[in-house]
């Protein structure tokens, strides 16, 4: 069982986290095993692996990046520890960002959040231009190079985000 059955939703980029957090609450009630300690080993086991995964789906389901990742992997198009090639310009001002990163005076408060500005700009810009993708995608319907530009944006944004985190 997936983790889109598991919660009943169908599959989405674009959850509707109030109808997750309902579903999980209900879930684990149903689940917790606090409730179900009663049973064999075996039925004590089940109920432990159940509650985990409800956990590790409503984690996931409520992560925008992880659930990226998820479908992804789930759709086979991508690999834990994957090597992937991006775009050469891409790289280049990933690269020509970093080293602002290592360069930069954390006290000067402007530079970075001029930098933290950039950042985020291009991470806007990546988001922007894929999000119909992600807003009109299907399990049945969106095609693997539909799939593969949000694989793209996955990749770019991983890239993004260590900038970010080195500018916090």
């Amino acid at each position: 069982m997936n983790y889109f059955e598991l919660y009943g939703i169908a599959p989405s980029f674009t959850i509707d986290a109030a109808a997750v957090r309902k579903k999980f609450y209900e879930l684990s009630r149903t689940h917790h095993p606090d409730f179900n300690g009663g049973g064999t080993a075996t039925e004590q086991q089940e109920v432990l692996e159940k509650s985990a995964m409800i956990n590790e789906a409503y984690k996931t389901l409520l992560n925008k990046d992880l659930l990226i990742k998820y479908i992804l992997t789930n759709k086979g198009l991508l690999q834990e520890e994957e090597k992937y090639n991006l775009p050469p310009d891409f790289l280049m001002e990933v690269m020509d960002m970093n080293e602002q990163v290592m360069e930069l005076d954390k006290t000067n408060t402007t530079a970075v959040a001029s930098l933290m500005a950039t950042a985020k700009n291009l991470e806007t810009e990546l988001y922007e231009a894929i999000e119909p993708v992600m807003d009109n995608y299907s399990e049945n319907t969106s095609t693997e190079k539909e799939l593969l530009q949000v694989k793209d944006y996955y990749f770019k944004k991983k890239y993004l985000d260590r900038i970010i985190s080195g500018l916090q």
